[in-house]
């Protein structure tokens, strides 16, 4: 089962939903990559993936054309800009998904409100990758 998962900088959102979806089961093929990839990773993702037990330190930030003629049995959009302008795909993808979240990357305050916000959307982006996870995956297999 192969996953892509798209933002719009592939760097905080789809990063943690990467990290999540691919500790649930680890013979999926997940990938994630963004329609203007940031070519990093937002720190804070990674620290609040780390708190979670989940090591996206390793991960690469990605456009998403480098994806665009593979197979998918998903591809998922994960923000609203992506969702907005993602990219027709010439190979085959048997289905699209949109599973939005906020961006804490885009939170303003004190580094304690800063880092409740990494927290909150990494929670949220556990709990809906898991339903995700057992309510369509596991009844594909």
């Amino acid at each position: 089962m192969k996953v892509l998962i798209l933002c719009t900088g592939n760097s905080c959102r789809s990063q943690m939903a990467h990290g999540f979806l691919q500790s649930f089961d680890k013979s999926l093929i997940v990938c994630s990559a963004g329609t203007q990839a940031a070519g990093k990773l937002n720190a804070g993702a990674v620290k609040v993936m780390a708190e979670a037990g989940i090591d996206i330190s390793v991960h690469t930030s990605d456009p998403v054309g480098r994806y665009l003629d593979e197979e998918w049995d998903y591809v998922i959009t994960v923000c609203g800009g992506a969702n907005e302008t993602c990219p027709t795909f010439t190979g085959k993808v048997k289905h699209r998904l949109h599973i939005g979240f906020d961006d804490p990357s885009h939170a303003i305050g004190t580094p304690e409100f800063i880092n409740s916000e990494f927290n909150r959307v990494r929670d949220e982006i556990k709990q809906r990758f898991y339903e995700f996870y057992i309510n369509d995956i596991k009844k594909e297999e």
